[in-house]
């Protein structure tokens, strides 16, 4: 499909990843997919390669590039591969726009040099175990000490992204309570440093698809965290969480179109190979009709995602844009990576072919970062119903 999304830097950065990819990822993913975590030392080679910096400023170490294009790039090339950098994507993609937008000069001075270097690997924790998409429910509390120089924290929080790993952990807790009139305030952000007493890691959690990610349980006991270390302004969390969810969704939404069309390729391929009375599988008509139904919704859902995309770099994008692009795409990935899968037959159901890891994979995108239901209810706000 025709596009203009992308100029020459983009297509430069492809081919270098590309090849990354090709010598320091493939060949040990599996080996990764048996540990249920890539090697800490792994971050460091992200790093190296610059994928960690291309959005700081240049002053803290960085490229100063403002655009999430390459990011897309990444989404596109990983997918491609059949692979992931495991939990390290939630380093830059979710946790790097709260550092950027919410930390002070100081802030920034003592955590970007180390964020770009991979030398400082950050992780968000905002779901608890009760709440779920509720984040206004979120019972972890930070209480000011009697010294007014520490928070106190306690609580607990799961499905975290990098938190077996992760050297500092945002942490949305409650700083004040809730006013009667507005659930949502007194949420406030910490950046937690994960060698504090009393903050601790809980089971790594065994889970259906993205199993190179190590999502654990965390809990946070009498943890005391330096007054320094809050992010933004005190009880102004949840509006800060809000501000930052349309690239979030923008994210997965890339993601799973990149998955779709990686799902097309890999289906194609084996279809062209495999035989069955005698002639391969590509050359019946109901393969031929499946795949280029499944190529229509993939250039469907690559003109959304590109359109999104253009919408964030331009500072344009909406909460309502950010969510129809997430339904869609997440929605369009379900079904053309089942298909796919179907056309691999018996050994699409074989974890070793990178179909059937794809469909583990692809099952949370409605589900993370805000459901489709979710989705729904404010894009049909947006229509005023």
């Amino acid at each position: 499909m025709r596009r203009t999304i992308f100029n020459e830097d983009h297509e430069a950065f492809r081919a270098t990843l590309r090849d990354f990819l090709q010598s320091e990822v493939v060949p040990h993913y599996d080996d990764w997919l048996h540990e249920g975590e890539v090697p800490r030392e792994f971050y460091k080679k992200l790093a190296e390669l610059g994928l960690f910096g291309i959005e700081v400023p240049e002053e803290y170490g960085g490229a100063g590039i403002d655009s999430f294009k390459f990011a897309a790039v990444q989404y596109e090339e990983t997918a491609r591969a059949g692979v992931s950098f495991g939990g390290s994507g939630v380093h830059v993609a979710l946790c790097l726009p709260y550092l950027l937008n919410l930390a002070t000069e100081e802030q920034k001075q003592r955590w970007l040099p180390s964020f770009v270097s991979g030398d400082m690997m950050f992780a968000i924790a905002m779901t608890e175990p009760g709440t779920g998409s509720d984040l206004a429910g979120m019972s972890t509390t930070a209480k000011l000490s009697e010294d007014g120089k520490h928070y106190v924290l306690n609580g607990a929080k799961t499905f975290i992204t990098g938190g077996v790993l992760a050297d500092r952990v945002i942490v949305c807790a409650r700083t004040s309570p809730p006013k009667p009139d507005d659930r949502r305030f007194g949420i406030s952000l910490l950046v937690v440093d994960t060698k504090l007493p009393g903050y601790s890691v809980g089971r790594k959690l065994d889970k259906l698809g993205l199993k190179t990610s190590d999502t654990a349980e965390l809990a946070f006991q009498d943890v005391l965290v330096p007054v320094e270390d809050l992010l933004g302004e005190e009880n102004k969390g949840f509006s800060y969480l809000g501000q930052n969810l349309p690239q979030e969704r923008l994210g997965i939404a890339y993601g799973a179109y990149a998955q779709a069309a990686a799902a097309v390729e890999f289906a194609k391929r084996y279809t062209q190979e495999r035989k069955v009375f005698g002639q391969t599988v590509a050359s019946f008509q109901n393969t031929k009709f499946e795949l280029a139904a499944c190529q229509a919704e993939v250039d469907a859902a690559q003109a959304v995602a590109d359109r999104a995309l253009e919408a964030l770099d331009a500072g344009e994008l909406t909460a309502a844009e950010a969510a129809s692009a997430k339904l869609f795409c997440t929605e369009v990935a379900h079904r053309v990576i089942d298909r796919c899968l179907q056309l691999h037959g018996g050994y699409g159901f074989i974890n070793e072919y990178p179909i059937a890891r794809l469909y583990a994979d692809n099952r949370v995108n409605r589900i993370y970062g805000g459901t489709s239901e979710v989705m729904k209810m404010i894009i049909a706000k947006d229509m005023g119903l």
